[in-house]
């Protein structure tokens, strides 16, 4: 089977989360991508969010969609080297709970570099919808 892939570039805004998260779900749509759209769309969700709550800026965010011989892998670069942390639960925090999410649904996930900042990933195995 022959890779599919797409990247786009997005402002580190409030308005990049959903928007990221309609392209996610449009190209596992269009690739018939057996993974589950709502996780996708969560773990997409928290990496974005991720930028725009802990970067902003000027910098741009890219994310980037693989999907080869069932597999998915969604990434998201941007222009920091700090790296995100999986951070502990605290109970009286709204927030904070992202790496998390992430490491609990993603069947892996990582940090590389990437041009100056990081690419942040995770990968989804194919399963049924």
């Amino acid at each position: 089977m022959s890779s599919l892939t797409a990247r786009v570039d997005l402002p580190p805004a409030a308005r990049s989360v959903p928007a990221a998260r309609h392209l996610a779900r449009e190209l596992l749509r269009a690739w018939q991508a057996p993974q589950d759209v709502a996780d996708v769309e969560l773990l997409v969700t928290e990496l974005v969010a991720n930028v725009v709550d802990h970067v902003g800026g000027e910098s741009v965010l890219s994310l980037e969609l693989e999907y080869s011989d069932g597999w998915l892998r969604i990434a998201v670069a941007d222009g920091s080297a700090v790296r995100p942390v999986v951070g502990q639960l605290c109970g009286d925090q709204p927030r904070g709970r992202g790496m998390q999410i992430v490491a609990a649904i993603a069947d892996d996930w990582g940090v590389e570099d990437a041009d100056g900042g990081k690419r942040v990933w995770f990968v989804l195995r194919p399963g049924l919808r």
